[in-house]
């Protein structure tokens, strides 16, 4: 049961590890101080969800429904690209800047409608979670829970070290400039994310 635990462990603190679009807004809003416990839960809720699915056997649904992937595709390109042209457009024109510690903040509706097309359209996520992770629990057939627990238990650790731990940085940005360069860097993610998902077969 441990090594199955571990391993699942392992591989979904892997598969997560790389800062992605999902995990360039979750930092986002660590720094705004915007919504962060329902963020860090929405996100690793999902993964959680997502990764039943995959330990469940799921994955055999993307063999059933072969329009699936595009329709997902798709409809992640569309979405990151806009979101990360607004994020070089903010870039551009700054202006952003924290104010006595508190970001100004945004209505949480509008943010887990982001988060919600960030995670559930994003085709990685659901390559990721479902796929890959019903692949490699097929290795643990007897204890495929165990697996599955260590690979969610993964995903909780890191969106709330993730989100929570984003505030460390709050006194460098302080600073407009500072806003500018992380939404600089989020413009990028967003776009090559989904110039990747374009150019993918």
């Amino acid at each position: 049961m441990w090594d199955a635990g571990f391993a699942g462990f392992r591989l979904g603190l892997g598969l997560i590890l790389a800062i992605g679009a999902q995990n360039a807004f979750v930092i986002r809003q660590g720094l705004r101080r915007e919504h962060v416990l329902a963020v860090v839960l929405f996100c690793a809720t999902s993964d959680a969800v997502l990764i039943a699915l995959g330990v469940a056997g799921f994955a055999s649904v993307t063999q059933a429904l072969p329009w699936l992937a595009p329709v997902l595709r798709w409809g992640g390109v569309a979405f990151l690209g806009y979101y990360g042209l607004c994020a070089a457009r903010s870039a551009w024109r700054g202006g952003q800047q924290m104010q006595d510690g508190v970001a100004q903040t945004k209505g949480l509706v509008p943010v887990l409608g982001t988060l919600i097309v960030l995670t559930w359209l994003n085709p990685h996520v659901w390559l990721d979670t479902v796929v890959l992770m019903g692949a490699v629990a097929m290795q643990f057939p007897d204890r495929h829970l165990a697996f599955g627990a260590g690979a969610v238990s993964a995903s909780f650790l890191f969106f709330f070290v993730l989100g929570f731990g984003a505030r460390g940085l709050a006194p460098v940005f302080a600073r407009p400039n500072a806003w500018r360069w992380l939404d600089g860097i989020v413009a990028v993610v967003m776009i090559s994310v989904a110039v990747r998902l374009a150019c993918t077969g």
